[in-house]
């Protein structure tokens, strides 16, 4: 519900195969993190970097933790960065040629951005630098770029007007976010942990090199790009996003770092492109920091040291879930089977499961038929929309984590049977998952969505 339409039609498309293959899960994802190397690449040649410049900028997304992780979930990030990217490729073609055709498929990228996360929005405010240069103007205008606005506002319309019939839930979704995390967020902290994740190598011999570049060879025609990546950069931090919502602009000023290299630098001092390239390769060292890549043992041993963290009643507080999350979900399906078998037959037979979080309702109907679970059914996120109507059954099994009495106020019996204790949690609430069995339900399903309306987010 919080995301534009783009992500769940690449779902559902994965979904036609009907198998649960980490691969197939994977498949998109990697589709996109290639296209990114190719278009950073394409960015770089086109802005006359030749060679040199495109391994250096290669070598630098290749080293970066952020990078290697974002790019591999399914999730809307590494769309999001590939549209991004896209969009700044079509950007740099119409400031260069001044076209037609590149003013509709930036337009085109443009609106796939928007379609899959709303933090193109960012990347739109940067495309007002084109009004701020004669040139760029004078070429708007003449292609009459209100009917790219128009065709863009007739694209986005639907899931506008999904969104109102629906009460916002991006809005609400943002609202939690703010009150929850960004709020806490300190700017520098944020641009500490960006530059950090993004492997301080990068940051050091691309990054920073490339702001030199900007204002040491900024003419005219990249004028628009220079102050486009700016106005998103500026923008997002007024927002106060959090670290990874700024990769694609990172994405998008690598080029000119390496520019920065071939021509200030190695065109003088040719020797100096082994020196640099063998310290970005030297970066590979800090990867497993950012992203799960070690076996988790190996991680524990090799890792973990450096990074540790107290978690009251944990063992570890493992940041990357992926290390563990197999054991975690096997375990909770096996104690809420037992849970099940336990039941009367015609008890058991009407059973449905409810899922505090979304996260725990997806593992349940994604891995639970393995197990013969019911369904089940979540007032949390998207699982909203999918929730039963009519009347509750008389026996809800309840999953969540470390919530307190939240069930309480929806049954007349609510008996908490099983805890289950993870050990790698980085949080506290996450230590223990628990299981209720909940009885005599005091409202139907119909009740219960009114009553979670504008709740979907807690």
């Amino acid at each position: 519900m919080e995301f534009p339409p783009l992500i769940g039609l690449l779902a559902f498309i994965q979904n036609l195969f009907a198998g649960n293959s980490v691969y197939l899960h994977h498949v998109f994802s990697h589709l996109a993190s290639l296209l990114i190397i190719i278009y950073a690449a394409k960015i770089t040649i086109e802005l006359g970097g030749k060679k040199a410049a495109v391994i250096l900028v290669l070598l630098a997304i290749i080293i970066a933790p952020g990078f290697g992780r974002s790019q591999q979930l399914f999730q809307p990030v590494v769309f999001s960065q590939l549209f991004w990217l896209l969009g700044f490729y079509q950007l740099m073609r119409f400031v260069k040629y001044l076209d037609k055709k590149s003013l509709w498929y930036l337009t085109l990228f443009a609106v796939l951005g928007i379609s899959v996360k709303y933090d193109a929005v960012f990347f739109l405010f940067g495309l007002s630098s084109l009004l701020l240069f004669k040139e760029t103007r004078q070429a708007l205008i003449q292609h009459r770029f209100w009917q790219n606005i128009l065709v863009a506002i007739i694209v986005v319309l639907p899931n506008l007007i999904w969104q109102y019939s629906n009460d916002y839930p991006v809005l609400q979704m943002f609202s939690r976010l703010y009150e929850k995390h960004l709020d806490q967020l300190s700017r520098i902290e944020t641009l500490v942990n960006l530059l950090i994740s993004v492997n301080p190598l990068m940051t050091l011999l691309i990054i920073i090199p490339a702001f030199i570049y900007f204002f040491k060879r900024a003419n005219q025609k990249n004028l628009p790009l220079t102050v486009s990546i700016l106005l998103s950069a500026v923008f997002l931090s007024l927002s106060n996003g959090k670290a990874y919502y700024f990769y694609p602009i990172i994405l998008t000023i690598l080029p000119f770092g390496a520019l920065f290299w071939e021509q200030m630098v190695f065109s003088k001092k040719r020797w100096l492109r082994y020196p640099v390239a063998f310290l970005l390769v030297a970066g590979i060292i800090l990867i497993p920091f950012g992203m799960p890549v070690y076996s988790f043992d190996k991680y524990l041993d090799r890792v973990y040291k450096y990074e540790e963290k107290e978690i009251e009643g944990g063992k570890y507080a493992v940041r990357y879930d992926e290390y563990y999350t197999k054991e975690k979900w096997e375990k909770t399906m096996q104690l809420l089977k037992t849970v099940c078998d336990s039941l009367p037959e015609k008890e058991k037979e009407h059973t449905l499961i409810w899922g505090k979080h979304y996260g725990q309702a997806g593992a349940v109907n994604l891995i639970g038929k393995d197990y013969h679970l019911p369904k089940a059914f979540s007032y949390h996120g998207s699982f909203y929309t999918w929730t039963p109507n009519g009347e509750m059954p008389n026996t809800v099994i309840a999953l969540s984590y470390r919530v307190g009495d939240f069930f309480n106020p929806y049954f007349g019996e609510v008996i908490l049977l099983r805890e289950i204790y993870n050990p790698y949690a980085d949080t506290e609430e996450e230590l223990y998952q628990r299981i209720y069995l909940c009885k005599k339900p005091r409202q139907n399903f119909t009740e219960m969505k009114e009553l979670f309306r504008h709740r979907i987010f807690e």
